[in-house]
């Protein structure tokens, strides 16, 4: 069986390294400040750096070498990553900050002076929501030049004849 298909396209092979490496790093720092090690964070959104930023920057970069600056592909990526970033940025960053105010009114609605009936009805209806689903503007941006960093390597390493990225 040929598994050269899986490392054959530089595109894909740069963004999934730029997300491992952003997603491992975050895991990393957030062990380091909370002083323990959490394996969700090697999947999970949010956090320091942006594995979304990453991942679409280097794309973005990674077709500028290959296609050329005017390549619809370039310009797709370039799309591409300004949505990802002004999503993770805006709309997943609300998004957290809302499910942060409904855990705290679910959690002040289940004080003990509360309906026990009522209390299993509202953890029913509404379970504990992860409250780290965006990025702050320096997260997005870490995570960009992550990717960008991952992308020079790889041009690099390209130039030099080796093929994985």
């Amino acid at each position: 069986m040929d598994l050269s298909i899986l490392v054959s396209n530089p595109l894909i092979n740069v963004a999934v390294i730029s997300w491992a490496t952003a997603q491992f790093l975050k895991a990393l720092i957030d062990a380091i400040k909370h002083k323990q090690f959490d394996r969700h964070r090697l999947a999970g959104a949010g956090g320091m750096p942006s594995s979304h930023s990453a991942l679409t920057c280097s794309v973005l970069l990674t077709s500028y070498y290959m296609y050329g600056f005017n390549s619809p592909i370039f310009a797709l990526s370039f799309i591409l990553a300004m949505i990802v970033m002004y999503d993770a940025t805006g709309v997943r960053w609300a998004a957290g900050l809302h499910a942060k105010a409904i855990n705290h009114i679910v959690e002040y609605l289940e004080q003990e002076d509360a309906d026990p009936l009522g209390r299993k009805a509202l953890q029913e209806l509404i379970p504990k929501l992860n409250e780290s689903l965006g990025h702050r503007i320096r997260e997005a941006v870490c995570g960009a030049a992550l990717g960008f960093l991952i992308a020079v390597i790889a041009h690099l390493v390209r130039q030099g004849g080796t093929s994985l990225f």
